[in-house]
């Protein structure tokens, strides 16, 4: 006579939920129509980052500008006695060219003796960047497009998600624009609130910049001062005199394999990487 094991109620329930998550799990990574988004900062460590500040060498984090708290990236200058001049970048560790980008950031605490008024509750997202190894020990920016974030002041109207171009330029409005910055239509966020800001970016061909959801300025033609197209680079975020925290940064690659074929296909991919693609 066979016997029968049964599983207590609570077991059974718990493997059949479990069971069920896996496969809705599952059905999410292989629908070609699911985003899926990478988180750049894991909110532990900065293993996948590089810190170069201006006037110290590759990976120096000088007077610990850069760290992790509460699964907060955070930017801060306790032990700064002066600013300096030493503007800082960190970097994610790969290169992108056709991808959306989303951070969620606030500035807090005060501004770094000795830095410029410019820089008060200011910060930015530089994307087409050139790679930290091939920038000078004393090098303050690298050549890139910049996603300006500025904090308001309690009073005055200040956009933030600005375009600036630090070695670089770009078409706006049909017109080759030679500005080191062009402002955007966004509200000012004042105080220490958190806010929410996009990047969507398809090699030189498009930037769109969005806070909290709502498009706030769009060009094209992204291009170094000498007319090199900016067709790809890395991702960093500033230092630039202003406390600022981050607690999520991720990025959905819109460059991928583009054979409705392939296992990993995505419909929302908008450039072709054939290399990627697994059967």
């Amino acid at each position: 006579m066979s016997r029968r094991t049964y599983l207590p109620l609570g077991l059974l329930c718990a493997a059949l939920m479990s069971g069920c998550s896996q496969t809705a799990t599952d059905r999410a990574s292989t629908n070609p129509d699911t985003e899926q988004w990478q988180t750049l900062f894991n909110g532990k460590d900065l293993n996948d980052w590089t810190i170069k500040i201006a006037g110290y060498e590759l990976n120096d984090n000088a007077l610990n500008t850069f760290y992790v708290e509460d699964g907060k990236l955070v930017v801060n200058y306790d032990n700064y006695d002066s600013f300096e001049g030493r503007f800082g970048h960190i970097f994610y560790k790969h290169p992108y060219s056709h991808y959306r980008i989303q951070v969620e950031y606030r500035f807090i605490g005060e501004q770094a003796s000795g830095a410029p008024d410019w820089a008060w509750r200011n910060n930015g997202i530089m994307y087409h960047a050139q790679s930290p190894e091939s920038m000078s020990v004393k090098q303050g920016y690298p050549a890139c497009m910049e996603v300006q974030l500025l904090g308001g002041n309690g009073t005055d109207e200040r956009h933030t998600s600005n375009l600036v171009t630090p070695g670089s330029h770009a078409i706006y409005n049909g017109e080759l624009r030679e500005d080191h910055i062009i402002e955007s239509t966004s509200k000012t966020y004042h105080g220490d609130q958190w806010v929410n800001a996009e990047l969507e970016v398809y090699g030189d061909e498009l930037a769109i910049h969005r806070v909290e959801g709502e498009e706030v300025i769009r060009y094209s033609g992204m291009q170094l001062d000498d007319g090199t197209p900016l067709t790809e680079g890395y991702i960093a975020l500033q230092a630039e005199s202003a406390p600022i925290e981050f607690r999520s940064v991720k990025l959905l690659n819109l460059k991928g394999c583009m054979d409705p074929q392939a296992s990993n296909y995505k419909s929302y991919f908008v450039a072709n990487d054939p290399e990627a693609c697994e059967y």
